[in-house]
């Protein structure tokens, strides 16, 4: 599956043309061993996992492209599909196969591959399947990657996350759950739109589960600089603590509008898991909320949890934790999501 027939053995007997096609100038070296090759595997090519490829695609994030899926002939035609495409985008390998050994030599390996639920089936069923799952896919990418970082996309995130970090025995900062940041992204969208401003000027933080429990950290929001409750307060302007409420709340419940709308979400997780692969590959050194080891934070004692804090992500993965000041309302939601996560996971005899 990894290369058409049409490649480069066009000629006479199987003559590799691209051998005779280019004339060698004189006086050369071999390319150099330094040169960085950065390769990308997705595991799971539905709406979500397409959508992260096409993403990559399009910013250039990636020397080689990795899709793996149980589905052979889907498989195989999403491959070819942007194959088809190579005129139009960077240069970029793209490879496709059902064996995990394509992802061998992965910078990164993204994981959206997850159960569908069924008809009546207990959220406790379909994470217990997905764990399932999970232990088909996380040992083979460890095994053929061991250096690389895991991104983990699918649902529930955050125990995902920690099933994929006891799989691959991999330390916690290269294992990271995309979390939270695209909840932050629908949270500085809604603040824009209710100030008028540019949403990339905003800058505020869900935290804690992605999910119900999330938590606003409405103390912390700024925009241009100016923190937006002090300058509220300093203002003497009045607001209503519903209005932030509702804020949240319309944030937490986005997902599902899309979901029902269109029958799933993709494009903007799509956006959201490639701006993580840019901070990660490239040594951004960004702040992102995404599913980190939470342990030993804002007091999270309770066991071994991955929830989403503010984090700074770099090559090496999560390079640490942002110490930001919280207030103990939001303390306190934290560490109340971290219990909701931990009961989840009592419940998997992991």
């Amino acid at each position: 599956m990894q290369k058409n027939p049409s490649a480069s053995s066009l000629g006479p007997g199987g003559l590799d043309l691209a051998q005779a096609f280019f004339k060698p100038i004189q006086n050369t070296d071999p390319p150099s061993s330094t040169k960085r090759h950065t390769k990308i595997s997705v595991i799971g090519v539905g709406n979500v996992g397409m959508a992260i490829a096409q993403t990559i695609l399009t910013q250039d994030l990636a020397d080689e492209l990795a899709l793996v899926d149980a589905k052979s002939d889907k498989l195989r035609g999403e491959m070819l599909d942007l194959q088809h495409a190579a005129a139009f985008l960077p240069r970029t390998k793209i490879n496709a196969s059902v064996d995990y050994s394509i992802t061998a030599g992965s910078d990164l390996c993204i994981v959206t591959a997850g159960a569908r639920q069924n008809p009546g089936e207990s959220r406790l069923n379909l994470l217990q399947r997905n764990v399932a799952l999970f232990s088909n896919i996380i040992p083979p990418l460890a095994k053929y990657s061991p250096d690389s970082i895991l991104l983990i996309v699918s649902n529930p995130v955050d125990v995902l996350t920690y099933v994929s970090w006891k799989l691959s025995g991999f330390p916690s900062n290269r294992v990271i759950g995309s979390g939270t940041n695209l909840d932050s992204s629908r949270f500085r969208f809604l603040i824009a739109d209710h100030l008028d401003v540019n949403a990339q000027d905003v800058q505020a933080f869900i935290v804690g589960e992605h999910g119900d429990s999330s938590v606003a950290l409405w103390s912390s929001i700024s925009i241009g600089g100016v923190p937006v409750l002090s300058f509220l307060k300093n203002q003497q302007i009045a607001y209503e603590k519903q209005t932030l409420e509702n804020i949240h709340k319309a944030v937490v419940e986005s997902a599902y509008e899309v979901i029902s709308l269109k029958g799933y979400t993709s494009w903007a997780i799509g956006y959201s898991v490639a701006n993580l692969a840019r901070s990660l590959l490239r040594d951004q050194r960004k702040i992102h909320p995404v599913s980190v080891f939470a342990k030993g934070f804002y007091g999270i004692d309770g066991g071994e949890v991955f929830l989403s804090l503010p984090a700074q992500l770099g090559r090496g993965g999560v390079l640490g934790v942002t110490n930001i000041h919280l207030t103990d309302e939001e303390v306190q939601r934290l560490r109340k999501s971290a219990e909701t996560i931990l009961e989840v996971q009592s419940q998997l005899g992991l």
